[in-house]
């Protein structure tokens, strides 16, 4: 009788111990799914709604990869070619606007000094991630007379670009590759 009450109460803790065990397997959060084309492709999108054309364009090459029938994005990058040049202008617009400078200040500057000014702050505010890249297209010499003079703090670059703008009347287009400024 002993015997069977131990032999008993060895299953029986067995029992709760695979019990307890398989709860635990059932808790265990599932592998991250399997790479698809799909996935790819939404990635793609992704990269794209960020302005970032060449992250987008790698993506849907890889889903291609994966399916070669995947239309969507063989069409996505297709379209990419097409309006790569103007995602990473407003990529580049994105990324200028959202560094903010702490303090900047001009004392009778011409346009060309303040945008000078301006690429060396934001250059520096983000740890050489943002290099604006200046033009002024300025045929007539219209904007090389007008002075600046500021005093703003902690201001986004974006927004000390349009005081820069509108105290010279001048304006500023965010293209592929360079920020033009050019009069009104």
């Amino acid at each position: 009788m002993v015997e069977t009450r131990t032999i008993m109460k060895k299953l029986i803790t067995i029992a709760v111990a695979c019990t307890l065990a398989s709860q635990v397997i059932a808790q265990t959060p599932a592998q991250s799914p399997a790479v698809t084309s799909a996935s790819l492709y939404k990635q793609g999108q992704a990269a794209e709604k960020a302005n970032d054309p060449v992250a987008a364009k790698d993506f849907y090459t890889k889903s291609l990869k994966m399916d070669p029938n995947n239309a969507n994005a063989r069409y996505s990058i297709g379209q990419l070619k097409i309006n790569a040049a103007s995602m990473a202008a407003k990529g580049r617009e994105a990324k200028f606007g959202a560094v903010v400078i702490p303090l900047f200040q001009l004392d009778e500057a011409n346009l060309q000094e303040a945008l000078d000014a301006l690429s060396v702050v934001i250059q520096k505010e983000s740890k050489d991630a943002v290099t604006p890249n200046f033009v002024i297209q300025d045929p007539k010499l219209v904007l090389s007379d007008r002075k600046i003079s500021l005093n703003l703090k902690n201001m986004p670059s974006k927004a000390v670009m349009k005081y820069l703008m509108d105290q010279t009347g001048a304006k500023a287009r965010y293209d592929e590759h360079a920020v033009v400024v050019t009069p009104m």
